[in-house]
């Protein structure tokens, strides 16, 4: 298997490593408010440059928070649809950069 760009912590110490869309709303989806109430994505590394959580709220619905200090971001937004929040969490991780990561190069050919 291949490096682990980013994984998913849960706070009852479910690990995945790269998780996909799915994977990441059935991590939102398995998340209450006893023992297991946020995820946390980031990259795979010490001192990571970007992060992202996900948090149950009091009142339903979850608090998602994106921080990419080398892009200077900092969002803090509420949502309750889980299909949703894995997409956008899917989209903006595929924007940041990975340690190791191959480049890529494109042709003008």
């Amino acid at each position: 298997m291949g490096v682990a760009y980013y994984r998913a912590d849960s706070e009852n110490g479910g690990r995945i490593d790269d998780p996909s869309e799915d994977a990441l709303f059935m991590l939102i989806d398995d998340l209450d408010a006893a023992g297991n109430t946020f995820v946390v994505i980031q990259p795979d590394q010490d001192d990571p440059a970007w992060f992202t959580s996900v948090a149950v709220l009091d009142d339903g619905g979850y608090e998602v928070v994106r921080r990419d200090t080398t892009r200077r971001e900092h969002d803090v937004v509420t949502a309750t649809d889980i299909g949703r929040i894995a997409r956008d969490l899917t989209i903006w991780m595929a924007a940041r950069d990975y340690p190791e990561q191959p480049t890529q190069h494109t042709s003008n050919f």
